[in-house]
């Protein structure tokens, strides 16, 4: 794990706290299509921060394991959870994906939000059960600077194209995704 960077993410949450998530919804790069998101079964998100995307989708009925590198951010996501009502429904834990996804069963969805590691492209559509969800949001280089944390135009589709794609879109800076794995597979 590199200290520098949780130490950054640590101060990073702290700072801002959970005040400003009163109101629980999908991420923005996610509200125009949320009723593609199932509202049943399993999830997992990847690098949940403060925990909007679990809360919200454990809100929508399903159960939810989360989990950043920041144990600032998984302790405000806890919070976050408790505050509205669906702490049962939700899990989060501390975990370096630079070591890979945490172990797991299958789940119906994968959520990524503004986190990108293409060396676990692979592991999240297999993490996937056939028919689950993954929903993935980055920043781009579309409409900002190149940079290092930016995908390059067309990266998520690239990427993720072996998913059948039920929405995508790239501007001002972010791309997003939402791909079907097959049911057969």
């Amino acid at each position: 794990m590199n200290d520098d960077l949780r130490d950054h993410w640590d101060r990073r949450y702290a700072e801002r706290g959970i005040d400003d998530l009163e109101e629980v919804g999908p991420y923005p790069l996610f509200v125009d299509h949320a009723d593609l998101f199932p509202s049943e079964g399993t999830a997992l998100e990847i690098a949940c921060g403060r925990g909007r995307g679990a809360v919200w989708l454990a809100t929508r009925g399903m159960s939810v394991a989360a989990v950043d590198l920041s144990p600032v951010a998984v302790d405000l996501a806890r919070t976050y959870a408790q505050n509205c009502g669906v702490a049962a429904r939700c899990s989060f834990g501390v975990h370096d994906l630079d070591c890979g996804l945490p172990a797991g069963d299958s789940v119906d969805l994968v959520l990524c939000h503004l986190f990108r590691d293409p060396s676990l492209d692979a592991a999240l559509v297999a993490r996937l059960r056939p028919g689950g969800l993954l929903a993935a949001g980055v920043l781009s280089e579309v409409g900002a600077r190149p940079g290092r944390f930016r995908a390059r135009p067309g990266e998520l589709r690239e990427a993720f194209g072996s998913l059948e794609i039920l929405g995508a879109g790239e501007s001002s800076g972010y791309a997003w995704l939402i791909g079907r794995r097959p049911s057969s597979v």
